[in-house]
């Protein structure tokens, strides 16, 4: 076999796989968890309350139990209900943790797909041109996304979902919280709003500024529900319809969901907000540095071109974990009881008070374990390669 055919089979296929499995782990559920009780029935549930998390949010884990007594046999809203046991005890919504991840997470998997692509372009000239290319890009995809007026087409249609989705939580009387019949108002004015039809309160954006189908929708609901939560407070802010915007508005709804203690909440909001300028003036400074340290091939920096991917799994167990540490030791004091300070079971079963916590990895997991294995084996294959060719050959 020649070595043109090894490189191919044992350094490039892996590396492609690795790429094409990221776009499956960003829409599938990566871990999963769940609380069991004595008043939680394994009849009614059979998984206790369990949600899921996602790379754009968490989403109800509970299924429809048929013959279970619930409501024409619909699945009971498990993050909701997660959210009323643990605010009991001063903890903030689920909704509330993660916000800078969830909302950069499509463009550090695209992110990290191009890392994949670029490492296979053997020529260094024509490599720095594709990685330039492509990370101005993300660049001003990124620009767009955060700080432009009307920004949220350029996200994700499943992450916008997801921030529409957390809002309609029912929750306490709060500064941001919709009612059903809100909701329901917010609904019909997007959807109204969508097909060119003029309501109440006028269209703002040009229709052509509105994306079609569901992620218009989205956009127009989130909209009207800040603008309704503006109106509440006498806050005089307009809507923009950035990403930035979006993201401490919603980080603020989701504070205030159960405790509204703006003493408390506003100084992480900003906080939120600034950490989310810094992430992205890093994010274009490592884009800068992979361009020209990337130039030598097989040099350091041209390794963590697979490197770094090949570390999501570890990545997504640190921001997990971390996030689980924060909602042990960042509860409210306006919660109905005083428990101490203490770290959520990241992996396996734990037991807090009467309910037993189950937290185990989930399929877009171990699709990040496939891609860590594709790369790792693309890393020492070259290695062993060219180990076996003369010095003055390349891959």
């Amino acid at each position: 076999m020649t070595v043109q055919m090894l490189n191919f089979l044992k350094i490039k296929l892996p590396v492609i796989l690795a790429a094409v499995l990221l776009i499956p782990i960003y829409s599938l559920p990566v871990w999963w968890v769940s609380l069991t009780a004595p008043n939680y029935p394994v009849e009614s549930f059979p998984d206790g309350v369990k949600i899921h998390f996602h790379m754009t949010g968490v989403f109800n884990g509970c299924q429809p139990m048929e013959d279970s007594g619930f409501d024409e046999g619909e699945a009971l809203d498990c993050v909701h209900e997660m959210d009323t046991i643990n605010h009991y005890v001063g903890m903030f919504p689920i909704a509330s943790g993660a916000p800078i991840e969830l909302s950069l997470s499509f463009f550090l998997l695209i992110l990290l797909g191009l890392m994949l692509l670029s490492s296979l372009i053997d020529d260094p000239k024509k490599r720095m041109i594709a990685m330039s290319a492509g990370f101005s890009i993300i660049a001003v995809w990124l620009v767009l996304a955060l700080y432009l007026p009307n920004g949220l087409k350029y996200h994700s249609a499943e992450y916008l979902s997801g921030r529409v989705t957390a809002l309609g939580q029912e929750g306490g009387d709060d500064e941001v919280q919709l009612s059903a019949g809100e909701a329901l108002i917010a609904s019909l004015k997007a959807s109204l709003a969508m097909s060119g039809v003029e309501v109440d309160e006028p269209v703002e954006e040009d229709q052509d500024e509105i994306p079609q189908g569901q992620k218009g929708e989205d956009i127009a609901f989130l909209k009207d529900a800040f603008e309704s939560s503006q109106k509440r407070l006498a806050i005089d802010e307009e809507w923009e319809g950035t990403g930035s915007q979006l993201l401490g508005w919603h980080y603020r709804a989701s504070l205030a969901r159960y405790f509204n203690n703006p003493e408390v909440i506003n100084p992480k909001v900003e906080t939120m907000t600034m950490a989310l300028n810094i992430v992205f003036g890093l994010l274009i400074i490592i884009m800068i540095v992979f361009v020209f340290g990337a130039r030598k091939t097989n040099g350091w920096i041209y390794k963590l071109l697979l490197l770094i991917p090949a570390t999501l799994p570890g990545l997504f167990i640190l921001i997990y974990s971390t996030w689980l540490g924060w909602y042990g030791h960042r509860m409210s004091d306006m919660g109905a009881f005083t428990l101490k300070p203490f770290m959520p079971t990241v992996f396996g079963q734990g037991k807090v008070a009467q309910f037993t916590t189950n937290s185990y990895p989930h399929i877009g997991f171990f699709l990040m374990l496939l891609v860590s294995a594709l790369l790792v084996y693309s890393l020492l294959a070259r290695r062993d390669i060219q180990n076996e060719i003369p010095e003055d050959s390349e891959l």
